[in-house]
């Protein structure tokens, strides 16, 4: 019997466990909470576990910059192997000896692939090349040239946990491929190296404390329905902390809904900025113009009653 949908405003933190993809992982969250609309905030393999954000109803107005946002990830990588896909679920193309390695050398190794650097994109990524996902092909035996991207790496440390397994803590830009990043230490170290598991631990602003697994959604929901599951929804706005914000009068926020920027004084930030009502209703995304005054960017449905 199909369950009937309904509007779901919010953003869940889940714990994406292994074996399933982001929409996988999507699917099974908007279900339990029978929502109509929602999205994730960025892909995890269905190797890697960790914080998958997803957003329901208005709260996909933010998504956008929550791509954007930097993550931070635990990896573990295995030396002394190269496959195809960049982990240990991939088919093996060479196996080689592990030197013995210090931490100078691990160091040294680390500190060439940090800050801003060029990533080529793996075959097995949903990039799309001419309309088809890189990964289609790739299982088709089909490689095509891919440009190099530029992505940031803020922080990379790796410690040797076994001869042949690194533990790195990495933190980094949007669209930074965490395979690309081993295989590329791996070929540094002379060995090759390839990921054996993964684990997103930061979001944006969002912290793997925050997260609740997606066995527990199951079971409370199995007890109490959808509406069991709503203590676990955040605000939209808890994906934009840290960015400034302005507080509007009801007059001011009446002209904002209406399409028009509105001046606010002493706001000197130009940029994205959060707006609220007059009672503290999260507006949306606003934009400081040159002149100053506020325009509105992604408003909210329903928020201009303040």
């Amino acid at each position: 019997m199909p369950i009937e949908r309904r509007d779901v405003d919010g953003i869940i933190l889940l714990d994406k466990p292994p074996g399933l993809s982001s929409n996988q992982a999507l699917g099974r969250v908007k279900y339990l909470l029978a929502a109509r609309k929602g999205g994730h905030t960025g892909s995890l393999d269905p190797l890697a576990t960790g914080l998958l954000p997803l957003c329901f109803g208005q709260a996909t107005k933010v998504s956008g910059w929550l791509l954007d946002a930097d993550k931070h990830y635990v990896a573990r990588a295995r030396l002394g192997v190269r496959t195809a896909t960049g982990d240990l679920e991939g088919e093996v193309l060479d196996t080689r000896p592990v030197p013995a390695l210090s931490a100078d050398v691990i160091e040294a190794a680390c500190a060439g692939l940090r800050g801003v650097i060029q990533q080529v994109p793996p075959m097995y990524s949903a990039l799309k090349h001419q309309g088809e996902r890189l990964y289609a092909l790739a299982r088709k035996g089909i490689e095509v040239e891919r440009p190099a991207r530029t992505v940031t790496i803020h922080s990379l440390v790796a410690e040797l946990e076994a001869p042949d397994r690194l533990r790195l803590e990495v933190h980094c830009s949007k669209g930074t491929y965490i395979r690309v990043l081993v295989e590329d230490l791996g070929r540094t170290l002379g060995c090759g190296a390839t990921v054996a598991d993964l684990r997103r631990t930061g979001h944006g602003a969002f912290e793997a404390r925050d997260m609740v697994a997606l066995e527990t959604l199951e079971a409370v929901a199995g007890e109490g329905g959808p509406q069991a599951l709503e203590p676990w929804l955040l605000p939209a706005d808890r994906a934009l902390l840290g960015w400034p914000e302005v507080r509007l009068d009801a007059a001011a926020s009446r002209f904002l809904h209406q399409g028009q920027p509105v001046f606010v004084a002493n706001v000197r930030h130009q940029g994205p900025i959060r707006v609220y009502g007059p009672d503290g209703t999260f507006l949306g995304i606003g934009e400081v113009q040159d002149d100053g005054r506020v325009a509105p960017r992604r408003l909210f449905v329903g928020a201009d009653s303040c």
